[in-house]
């Protein structure tokens, strides 16, 4: 560039700056990222497969791997305020609360599915308990009887173990609790006094009970809440518990719970029959119609139906315009009421009379 004019030299030079500062410069951060990995989608659960038996419980519409074919217990239970709470009630696959004399009620508890290690307290036996085991082929477990109701089961020669008559090897006496009010038995005893005593132990099953599809859409009036008067303060509640499909058992204002396990006692199924009552004696025994037909209602699902109801084949069984109503699969209370006592059916914040 010699002998170039210096304006020209410099003119030149800044040309040359200004294209190498219009060039990119390498560096560290136009190095490209990698890409995001791509989201995790969890497969969604399979649902459970539903579990098929080959069997059901006849008396509760339950699954079960084994066939049941054992006669069913009907135990005496007694509800005197000082026999509460009472052992096994909650295991019995059906119950019929009765009224007896002093105004109060007692239980027939039908054991079947299900066997209790204690059972009680047990007591005497009425003929209407009797006649309810006798229909369904239960062998009956009591402590003593009514005249009316040891005349009645020597006439038709029922199947039963009295401790107070040569059966208190099956039973015994609790020190927890004084007499009348502590004498208990087990399925474990009661199945071996069946076979010391060579008592029949085969049941010869009555018609089948029909059970409902347990998604069934029930129909009819609330009934969330339903409270049976008897007398004397023995009032009976139950609540429907929405999220297990039961009813759960309140007696006399409190809930009505297992002295073992302490649960409370629930049914899928609350039937209630009005039937004739008669007293007979000075002592308030009672003649109770168990064969029907009458008017009652059942409460399922949170719902409630008026039904009549009969004793057909051993079971007292619901109908409405001459069909049977298929009960829910689980357990069965039934409230035997007079035609005069008070039944009110209601949903879950309010009260309605049946």
């Amino acid at each position: 560039m010699k002998g170039w004019p210096a304006v020209l030299i410099v003119c030149l030079a800044l040309i040359v700056l200004a294209a190498g500062c219009g060039q990119p410069q390498p560096t560290e951060d136009l190095e490209p990222e990698p890409p995001l990995p791509a989201p995790i989608i969890e497969p969604e659960p399979e649902p459970e497969p539903e579990i098929v038996y080959p069997y059901t419980y006849p008396l509760t519409g339950i699954g079960t791997e084994e066939e049941m074919a054992a006669r069913p217990i009907l135990v005496m239970i007694e509800n005197h305020r000082a026999a509460r709470p009472q052992s096994g009630l909650i295991d019995a696959d059906i119950v019929y609360e009765f009224l007896v004399e002093g105004e109060i009620t007692r239980f027939a508890a039908v054991f079947h599915s299900q066997q209790p290690e204690v059972i009680g307290p047990v007591r005497s036996l009425r003929p209407y308990f009797a006649q309810i085991a006798e229909g369904m082929d239960a062998m009956i477990v009591h402590a003593g009887y009514s005249p009316a109701a040891i005349e009645y089961v020597q006439k038709k020669k029922l199947d039963r173990l009295d401790e107070i008559y040569g059966g208190g090897a099956y039973f015994w006496r609790s020190k927890e609790r004084s007499k009348p009010h502590n004498l208990y038995t087990s399925m474990e005893l009661i199945r071996k006094g069946q076979e010391n005593r060579k008592l029949r132990t085969e049941w010869n099953q009555p018609e089948a009970i029909p059970f409902a599809d347990k998604d069934i859409v029930m129909t009819g009036e609330p009934a969330e809440k339903v409270r049976v008067n008897y007398l004397l303060g023995y009032h009976v509640e139950y609540e429907y518990d929405a999220e297990k499909e039961t009813y759960l058992r309140y007696m006399a204002g409190a809930p009505h719970v297992d002295k073992e396990s302490e649960e409370q006692i629930e049914a899928a199924n609350i039937m209630i029959i009005a039937a004739s009552h008669r007293v007979v004696d000075n002592v308030g025994r009672r003649e109770i119609d168990v064969y029907g037909p009458g008017k009652g209602w059942i409460a399922q699902k949170g719902k409630v139906r008026e039904i009549v109801w009969e004793q057909k084949d051993g079971i007292i069984r619901p109908y409405i315009n001459g069909e049977e109503v298929p009960l829910i699969p689980g357990k069965t209370w039934v409230q035997v009421i007079s035609p005069d006592l008070k039944v009110t059916f209601s949903a879950a914040d309010e009260n309605a009379d049946a």
